[in-house]
């Protein structure tokens, strides 16, 4: 790492500003509380040391070189996001509202999991942005090695932020599930949210703002 200071510095500011997960996650969390967004984002971030793998070992440069590959992740997450809505929106009895039922949690940890691996920003985002602070110096560390190095630190950062998200929004999402006025909002909200994600997904373009 040519500048671990530099990196440090970037990576924080990247992170603190919210992003898409921190969106999901939110959402998940003032749905079904604080536990189902700390566990989805638990998901995210393995999802995000799945992508520092595929970099390291250079299966992100032939993803993001392939059309067809890049638009199948973008559309597999896009179709992803939009079950969740669908999932969300019919989550009522008959006619009368009630919360969005929690999820298992291996269940909310795979979804967060699939929408970071479908996500083909965060292949763009670790092309872009993680070779700036390589060093390729005689003395230096393997590339891969500092790439995986890079990589995990921010995953590392990102889940503390993401629990930040989590707790944050839980306690909004507590006291929004005990006023039953707010439920039916509440629910229609998540799913919009999701349906929000799954056309940015398709429509946005490429960008290094993948979090």
């Amino acid at each position: 790492m040519s500048n671990p200071l530099l990196f440090l510095l970037a990576a924080v500011t990247l992170i603190v500003i919210p992003g898409p997960n921190h969106l999901y996650i939110t959402a998940r969390s003032v749905a079904e509380g604080p536990r189902s967004g700390l566990v989805s984002g638990l998901g995210v971030e393995v999802g995000t040391l799945v992508h520092v793998a595929a970099a390291a070992a250079g299966l992100s440069a032939l993803i993001a070189a392939s059309t067809t590959a890049f638009n199948a992740l973008r559309y597999a997450g896009a179709a992803y996001l939009v079950y969740l809505a669908y999932r969300t929106f019919r989550a009522r009895d008959g006619h009368e509202e009630r919360d969005v039922a929690p999820q298992p949690l291996r269940r909310v940890f795979l979804d967060g999991l699939l929408i970071n691996l479908f996500n083909p920003k965060v292949v763009l985002f670790f092309l872009a942005f993680l070779p700036q602070f390589v060093d390729q110096g005689p003395d230096a560390m393997p590339v891969p090695a500092q790439i995986v190095v890079m990589g995990v630190t921010l995953s590392v950062i990102g889940m503390a932020s993401d629990a930040l998200y989590a707790v944050a929004a839980g306690s909004i999402g507590s006291w929004l599930r005990a006023r039953p006025v707010f439920q039916r909002r509440q629910r229609y909200a998540t799913g919009f949210i999701y349906l929000g994600l799954g056309a940015a997904a398709v429509l946005a373009g490429p960008s290094t703002r993948a979090r």
